[in-house]
């Protein structure tokens, strides 16, 4: 939530970064950790006494595999214009950075085809709460986080954003096209001079300094949760907002400012009755270790946001410090919550209350060093274990300092392929446009959805700097599905030689699959060797100056000629319903290894209707046979997956090069 209230002066530029996190001690260069096991489907471990999680079940793997998009949804898309003026007076205006500029929620619905399209899966608004009026004569509530509670509780939607029946169309909306919707929730405080403050003046705390839990935050009338009346209350507003909308999380805020024993002995159990199974996430904003995190976990909520691993990615990454940092923070947040733990919490790059991660490299890098950056963040986003959390623009390298300039209007020009194709101000150019972003974006969302081992597979360290040339390297495992990604931050290229099987972390049948000969093929082809081969018990790689590769491991020495990998691009023809899409699976495990879970999705192009041409493109090895078959997923008449009908397809790579298999129709 916002922090302080409002300045009228806007930052603009690349510009703004937050103070640098501590530096976490350096370790060997390839460390051998301690073995950690693919998670399973359903289970929950504890390490060092941390909680099991309070989602059970299959909800377990369905939010592993989530991709959030926030949403601030007055600056996504105006779908309404009859209600700019609605609600507080003074409050609607385009031009000041911190009134409201006219994105409601029927925009957002308007738009989920284009956040479908980019791969996210869950979508996570901030609070749609009343607010109050206008503050110190230039700020209102666009954010949210200002609500203008009262008592009785009304549950009132803030008319600028629309209607109840616009919030329940969206949920709708999310569920038909097989997503989530998180529902942003705020019980620390209420808005400034909320109806509430009057009518039980008693249930707030008074002004005070050096308490984050008694003390007003940014001066807002902040509750006293100790209070049963008060908990009762907040308690009941939580339940009620959970069984009038059918969501599948909820995103609180401010955890870290109410007692703990509040969460856990009232606002969890409260919550979990009313609607059980729901996801909690906890906004806890503490960079400094995973230990400072395992509290609200203990506590009940399910995650919290990985904010000591987004500092350890700007330090290296954004900032071009050592990738030392992020290997420590992974190291330290498995360590310390075990992998179940780790799987659940959310990474992000930035949100609305930080600098945009574009903006941490300051105004003197060169925009193609940025570009190139922020590329290789985006892929550790994607591939380190957690939750990625995507913010609206993420996708299209949108600038933004400290709010409100973090919070810039979506542009128009964002919806098409046209509009994005084109270099526009304020976003990354280095050499390419808003097109080349929101590409690579949705190519990383697809292969993490793609690759079990990146949503719920183990973590084994490969390499790391330790002070050394900037390379850190990792494997991710589940069943048959093995990846390894490799980054190279530094200004020239490197060669590793990664240890397979010396690596205690890595587990005996994991080896034995993985024997010499064994190829992995890069899967996100942006710039690294297409392919690298297990020899002598190792994976040697030489990576390019800040590339990138995401291997998963196919054939062995036996399933193709040893060559160097070739790249297949597979097409179809195929209609589908409203958020419907099209995957390939086949016998080989760069193809998913016939397991619907791993199937490669597809992309939609050259549209007719609901009939679209779908393509994906696979590294796979020269001069072998492969069979194989498109799916639908979600599938027709209400089930989990539909077929193509026929016999397997049939195809033989070439011996070299590159091709295109053209499939025609669906069968």
């Amino acid at each position: 939530m916002k922090r302080s209230v409002y300045s009228p002066a806007v930052r603009t530029g690349i510009g703004g970064a937050l103070s640098a996190a501590l530096l976490l001690s350096a370790c060997s260069q390839a460390p051998a950790p301690a073995p950690l096991s693919a998670a399973q489907s359903g289970t929950v471990s504890t390490v060092a006494g941390v909680q099991p999680q309070a989602i059970s079940g299959s909800t377990i793997d369905a939010w592993r595999q989530q991709v959030i998009y926030l949403v601030m949804p007055d600056r996504f898309s105006n779908g309404n214009t009859s209600n700019d003026g609605l609600g507080q007076p003074n409050c609607f205006d385009p031009a000041s950075p911190t009134k409201f500029h006219g994105g409601d929620l029927q925009g957002l619905r308007n738009r989920l085809g284009y956040i479908r399209d980019l791969g996210a899966t869950a979508v996570w608004t901030t609070p749609v709460y009343r607010q109050v009026g206008i503050v110190n004569g230039n700020s209102c509530g666009y954010h949210g986080y200002w609500p203008d509670y009262t008592n009785p509780d009304d549950t009132a939607v803030e008319p600028k954003l629309g209607t109840a029946a616009d919030l329940t169309g969206l949920i709708s909306d999310l569920k038909a096209g097989g997503q989530k919707y998180m529902m942003d929730m705020v019980v620390n405080h209420a808005g400034y001079g909320a109806r509430i403050t009057t009518q039980n003046p008693s249930w707030f705390h008074g002004n005070c300094a050096g308490d984050e839990i008694v003390c007003p935050l940014a001066g807002l009338p902040d509750f006293r949760q100790e209070d049963s009346a008060v908990a009762t209350y907040l308690t009941n507003l939580s339940k009620t907002w959970v069984t009038n909308y059918a969501v599948d999380a909820i995103r609180m805020d401010t955890v870290k400012h109410v007692p703990n024993s509040y969460w856990q002995n009232s606002w969890v159990p409260g919550v979990l009755a009313a609607r059980p199974n729901t996801f909690l996430l906890g906004e806890a904003f503490l960079s400094g270790s995973a230990s400072q995190l395992k509290p609200f976990l203990d506590a009940g909520f399910d995650s919290t946001f990985n904010f000591p691993l987004r500092q350890a990615l700007v330090d290296s990454v954004g900032k071009g410090g050592s990738l030392d940092r992020v290997a420590g923070s992974v190291q330290d947040t498995v360590g310390t919550l075990g992998l179940d733990r780790t799987l659940l919490q959310v990474n992000l790059l930035d949100n609305h209350d930080v600098p945009r991660f574009v903006n941490e490299p300051g105004s003197g890098v060169a925009e193609a060093e940025i570009r190139a950056r922020y590329g290789n963040a985006l892929g550790l986003l994607m591939t380190l274990p957690g939750i990625p959390q995507l913010y609206y623009g993420n996708e299209l390298g949108m600038y933004g300092a400290n709010d409100p300039d973090n919070r810039r209007d979506m542009p128009g020009w964002a919806w098409t392929d046209t509009g994005r194709a084109a270099t526009q101000a304020n976003f990354v150019a280095g050499g390419g446009t808003p097109k080349n972003t929101f590409d690579l974006t949705k190519k990383l969302v697809g292969i993490r959805k793609a690759n079990p081992g990146l949503w719920k597979g183990n973590y084994v360290e490969l390499w790391r700097p330790n002070g050394g040339q900037n390379v850190y390297a990792f494997y991710r495992g589940s069943g048959t599905n093995r990846v390894v990604v490799v980054v190279n931050t530094s200004g020239s290229a490197a060669t590793v030689n990664l240890d397979i099987q010396g690596n205690a972390g890595i587990s005996a049948a994991d080896k034995s699959a993985l024997s010499n000969g064994t190829v992995f093929n890069d899967l996100l082809a942006e710039g690294a060797p297409s392919s690298a081969t297990v020899t002598g018990g190792k994976l040697p790689v030489t990576i390019g100056a800040g590339k990138m590769g995401i291997y998963r491991a196919g054939a062995t020495g036996t399933g193709g000629t040893g060559g160097t990998a070739v790249s297949v691009t597979f097409q179809v023809r195929a209609s589908t319903f409203f958020g419907q899409d099209v995957y390939l699976t086949g016998n080989r495990a760069e193809l998913g290894a016939w397991n619907t879970a791993s199937a490669l999705a597809m992309t939609p192009g050259d549209c007719s209707g609901s009939t679209c041409t779908w393509k994906t493109t696979v590294s796979l090895p020269p001069s072998v046979a492969a069979q194989f078959k498109f799916i639908k997923k979600p599938g027709d008449s209400g089930a989990s997956v539909t077929w193509e009908g026929g016999s397997n397809r049939t195809y033989t790579t070439p011996a070299s090069g590159s091709a295109t298999y053209n499939g025609g129709n669906w069968q």
